[in-house]
Parts: structure tokens; C-alpha cells; sequence
């Protein structure tokens, strides 16, 4: 069971989708669906039961406390760790699906540790983010777009991409990640480790994204600049929702300042 059937939660509505009015009332189903999602690590119970909804054109985070279960739920949402309960996309139930044919079907991870082929160059990475697609020549284009985006992978296109710095190969997990052409997009702590100034970049990236109507489910440590990015959020707390609502309210949460924003 989620813990707000049992606790109190903060609920708030979710934000109009792209190119609808109110949410409220509308008939369009949420592009992800989650009931009941349960993962266990032999005898350890990491997601207990969490349940969550995501629309499309919405940016949902995910925030709490390291080995609270962000990781694992975005891991089972992608097909990659067993786990129980129900998981929709779009429209459909994902048991059983393939992580590839989820990938097909628009559904893109950047995994925390970004997940690029390091004996390949950045221009050969790139190309893989649209291997999958049959619009050759848009998806040439589409790589000069992400160039443009990312200067500095343009000047290190034939640079093998384990020699990059670890902001680099941000950038280069994301724009590979965005040449999927992605329905939902899933990033796991994209700011792990980086400069700011790298933040800033990566976050206005991730912004002008979701302004295109990509489909975000952000799951990041750094609680104040996801609350700051995201429509809505969900609190994690041991593998259980504590908390979920407009992210703008819960960034004034005292509960929320207190746990993640360290005040």
C-alpha cells in the first residue's frame, strides 16, 4: 500500500498537459501509471509499494535521500530490475516488455553515471542516440542541433568519449539521450558530480526540453533545483511516498527545507 492512503500527504492537482486547458477532468490517461510498485534486493525491500502518475508535457521529480529508492524505481520502469505491482506506459502494461522495445517506443534513460561507450568517439555516441530511427537525414540534422546545443561536444567529435571530462560526458549522455527523440524521458542525478556552471547548462538543457513537451521524470539530489525545474514532485522516504504535490509548494514545505534543502 502507498503510505499517503495511510498518512497524510501533501496532494495537489497536476498541471495542465501541453495544449489542454485545466487537468482536472480530463480523459487522457497519464502517459506513465504506477500502482503498488514493489522492489526487493533478495531480503531488502527498496520500493515498498510506491504509486505515481505522470502526464504528458509534465516534469516530475523524484527527490529524497540517498538509498531511498529513486534509483531502483526508475531502474524497473525501464524493465531492467524485477519488480511487482503495475507499470502503464502509454497506455499499456510494461511486464514483460524488453528494455529495447521500451526504448522503440520512446521511453529514454540516462542513467546516473551516464551510460556512454567510452572506446567510441562523441560523433559515434551520437549516432547511436538515433540508430533506431529511419529519418536519416533529419537525424543529421537533429545531431548538428545537439552540436549547436553543445558546443564543446562539437570541437571533441572525433575524441573517444572516455576521455572527456565528467561534464562532458553529461552533456554527451544527454544529447544522445535526446536524439531518441524521447516521449518520456528518465534522467538519474544529472548533476552528480559536476561544476556549476556545468549544472546551470545541463538544468537549462533539461528546462528547454520540457518547454518542447518532452515528458520528464527527474530524479536528482540536488533537491532545490529539481523542485525549481519541475511542475510536480514526489517525496521518497525508505521505498515509500511521504510526500507528493506541485513542486512549487513543496519547495516552501518546512518539512521539505528542513530534510533536502537544508534549512
Amino acid at each position: 500500500m502507498n503510505r499517503c492512503a495511510a498518512d497524510p500527504c501533501t496532494v495537489s492537482p497536476p498541471l495542465p498537459r501541453a495544449g489542454e486547458g485545466s487537468g482536472e477532468g480530463s480523459k487522457q490517461p497519464p502517459l506513465l501509471r504506477i500502482r503498488d510498485l514493489r522492489v526487493a534486493y533478495g531480503g531488502i525491500h527498496a520500493v515498498k509499494g510506491i504509486d505515481l502518475e505522470i502526464h504528458a508535457g509534465e516534469l516530475v521529480t523524484l527527490i529524497g535521500a540517498n538509498g531511498a529508492g529513486k534509483t531502483t524505481t526508475l531502474r524497473a520502469i525501464t524493465g531492467l530490475l524485477a519488480w511487482q505491482g503495475t507499470i502503464e506506459y502509454d497506455g499499456a502494461p510494461t511486464r514483460g516488455v524488453p528494455t529495447h522495445a521500451l526504448l522503440r517506443r520512446g521511453l529514454t534513460m540516462v542513467p546516473e553515471g551516464r551510460g556512454i561507450f567510452t572506446r567510441m568517439t562523441v560523433l559515434e555516441n551520437l549516432q547511436m542516440g538515433t540508430a533506431a530511427r529511419s529519418d536519416r537525414a533529419q537525424a543529421a540534422d537533429d545531431i548538428e542541433t545537439q552540436f549547436t546545443t553543445f558546443p564543446r561536444l562539437k570541437q571533441r567529435a572525433t575524441q573517444l568519449a572516455g576521455t572527456l571530462s565528467g561534464g562532458e560526458q553529461q552533456m554527451l549522455a544527454l544529447a544522445r539521450a535526446l536524439l531518441t527523440r524521447p516521449r518520456l524521458l528518465l534522467l538519474d542525478e544529472p548533476s552528480m558530480g559536476l561544476s556549476p556552471i556545468m549544472v546551470d547548462k545541463i538544468f537549462d538543457v533539461i528546462r528547454a526540453a520540457s518547454h518542447r513537451g518532452i515528458t520528464i521524470l527527474l530524479v536528482e539530489q540536488n533537491a532545490r533545483l529539481a523542485l525549481e525545474a519541475a511542475h510536480r514532485a514526489y517525496v521518497l522516504d525508505s521505498g515509500l511516498v511521504t510526500l507528493q504535490g506541485q513542486a512549487a509548494g513543496l519547495l516552501h514545505d518546512p518539512k521539505v527545507r528542513e530534510a533536502y534543502l537544508g534549512e
